[in-house]
């Protein structure tokens, strides 16, 4: 009997549920016992002076030596011996447990698409309550392998040594037909955002400034506990070029130490405020443990969104920011509802940017 090999699956990412996958493994299990269960005969062949002889395993050897032939006791081909249980005879209960193991499996798959439906009603509703005329996209599984993007062209730094900075990009190259949303600063706390980011399942990436936040940082634990990431936007949100080096030291690694205090880890992404940078930059941030410098292909504001080039692209950062009415002619709502109205309209869905890179 052929092997039979069966393959975890992660039920976030393959569109397997918990359930189906429990009863897939049902399935598997009582179809391996199946295969167990069966009796194997092995032929193995022996060199022998003036010939060969075939020996069948278990079987009752008869007949003149090395003939071959079967002696008087040995079953016809297709027959068993008297008393002996068929070569296809199998524990009783069996066949039961595979079929307990389909239904099982046919009535998760059943659940699976009734609870993909509830939810899928349940965003509709929300992008009503917040006024979208249409819910967002559904994200695409994200890449089974993750690479940093390459320094966009124009936005290295110059002299020696460039080798091992942290890439500097505003786009992550790839075919599928999502943005990332990254907001800054947060000065703007108002518990309205997470719930509308939490109810439409939109992913996004927060660039952190110490100065902006003051003190809110259990705002942004209950946002990094429904998914959000937490990067790092310096401590004072200063012109990162006009300092010296040590003190742009103290800008990004000093955030680096505050995000560990209060979230028990630092940062991996770091966005010089105002998306200015030099050398001095780079290799700061690398030695305080930074991968990578995601900048922005868009900025969106409330009933706006301003490209640097001319368009979306797949795999385009958006940014916008924690402000509200006393920053902005809107609140966060408003900016999240022309960014999400933007986005969907073009074909786009959000992806999570850690996913990526």
């Amino acid at each position: 009997m052929g092997k039979i090999r069966f393959t975890a699956t992660n039920p976030r990412t393959s569109g397997v549920g918990p359930a189906l996958a429990r009863s897939a493994a049902l399935l598997g299990a009582a179809l391996l016992v199946a295969g167990c269960a069966g009796t194997e005969t092995s032929v193995r062949t022996s060199s022998a002076p003036g010939g060969s002889a075939s020996e069948v395993s278990g079987a009752p050897r008869s007949g003149a030596p090395g003939s071959g032939l079967p002696g008087p006791e040995t079953p016809s081909p297709g027959t068993s011996a008297p008393g002996a249980p068929g070569p296809a005879a199998a524990p009783r209960g069996l066949a039961e447990e595979a079929r307990q193991g389909t239904e099982a499996i046919r009535g998760a798959v059943e659940a699976e698409a009734r609870e993909a439906e509830a939810r899928k009603a349940a965003v509709l509703a929300a992008a009503r309550r917040w006024g979208l005329p249409r819910a967002p996209l559904l994200a695409p599984p994200p890449p089974r392998t993750k690479s940093l993007p390459p320094t966009r062209r124009g936005f290295g730094v110059n002299g020696p040594r460039t080798r091992g900075l942290p890439p500097v990009f505003t786009r992550i190259p790839t075919s599928d037909r999502v943005v990332f949303l990254t907001i800054d600063d947060g000065v703007d706390q108002d518990p309205a955002t997470l719930r509308m980011l939490r109810e439409l399942h939109v992913p996004y990436t927060a660039f952190l400034s110490e100065d902006a936040v003051d003190g809110g940082w259990e705002y942004f634990r209950a946002a990094h506990e429904q998914g959000a990431a937490l990067q790092n936007h310096t401590l004072l949100h200063r012109y990162l070029p006009g300092l010296s080096r040590a003190a742009q030291r103290h800008e990004i690694c000093g955030m680096q130490d505050t995000l560990r205090r209060h979230y028990g880890r630092a940062a991996t992404l770091f966005r010089p405020p105002y998306g200015s940078y030099n050398r001095d930059t780079l290799e700061v941030a690398r030695s305080c443990g930074i991968r990578a410098v995601p900048l922005w292909e868009a900025e969106v504001f409330p009933g706006r969104v301003v490209y640097r080039d001319s368009d979306l692209h797949p795999g385009d950062l958006v940014l916008t920011h924690f402000q509200g009415r006393a920053q902005w002619n809107g609140s966060m709502a408003d900016a999240l509802r022309t960014f999400l109205r933007t986005v969907t309209d073009k074909g786009y869905a959000v992806a999570r940017l850690e996913d990526y890179i």
